[in-house]
């Protein structure tokens, strides 16, 4: 009977104590939005637990590249600070990220899926991009201000026929830039201009000039996500995330 009691007690704390997750591998996930496969990269540290929400971080990566390697930058720092972080791939990896393939809708179907199996928090899912990644982080920041907490960019800024979009944001998200003086890509100019348009509209916009770099990313990527980190962790949604459709041929 004593033996009973034991084997019930420890089968009751098993059932009631936090469980981690098991790995600490990057994976690859297969999904469906608009009908189509989407593939994305996954990373979700061991000692994030089921029972407390943690904040997600979306990344989009440069044309050319896949959502594994800004995975794989963003790891080690996703583990030491325990969060999820996710890197899926645009439709078309060379041309880049475009609307309305690529987001909002996608977007907003990748962050509800992973809602669904992880204990992420709604309030606190940002956007980190990179080149043709950060433009469109940017770009979806603005339309979708009330679902992403806040975006961090690493070498981009806004293209010209973006800038309308300013208008449709509902939220004053707030938004940081890192960019290189020495960036051929994205001109120095060119994101001031965008700091500036952002800064008049009533944006919290912060940008930070790195002296005597360029657009290349990789091998400062440690310094440049947990600067970029600082930024994204201390601002959450005051209410929980509203989603908006938009018609891209209306």
């Amino acid at each position: 009977m004593r033996i009973l009691t034991l084997v019930f007690s420890i089968f009751l704390l098993l059932l009631i104590a936090p469980v981690a997750f098991a790995t600490d591998d990057i994976t690859k996930e297969l999904m469906q939005s608009g009908g189509k496969p989407r593939v994305y990269y996954l990373y979700v540290p061991s000692n994030i637990q089921r029972s407390t929400t943690v904040p997600l971080v979306v990344m989009l990566h440069a044309m050319n590249r896949t959502g594994n390697i800004m995975v794989e930058k963003w790891k080690d720092l996703a583990k030491k600070e325990g969060f999820i972080i996710v890197g899926p791939d645009a439709i078309d990896v060379k041309g880049g990220w475009k609307a309305p393939q690529d987001g909002p809708e996608f977007l907003h179907d990748l962050v509800e899926e992973l809602k669904g199996k992880y204990p992420v928090n709604p309030r606190r899912v940002y956007l980190f991009g990179h080149s043709n990644g950060a433009t469109f982080a940017l770009e979806m920041s603005l339309l979708e201000s009330q679902y992403f907490a806040a975006t961090a960019v690493h070498a981009g800024a806004l293209m010209d026929e973006d800038k309308d979009w300013v208008e449709l944001a509902k939220r004053k998200i707030p938004m940081f830039i890192q960019a290189g003086e020495w960036d051929d890509v994205y001109p120095i100019k060119v994101v001031r201009d965008t700091r500036d348009l952002l800064k008049t509209s009533g944006f919290p916009i912060q940008l930070t000039e790195m002296k005597e770099h360029d657009h290349w990313y990789y091998d400062l990527a440690p310094k440049i996500n947990q600067t970029a980190w600082d930024f994204l962790k201390v601002h959450a949604l005051e209410a929980d995330p509203v989603y908006r459709k938009f018609n891209f041929d209306g």
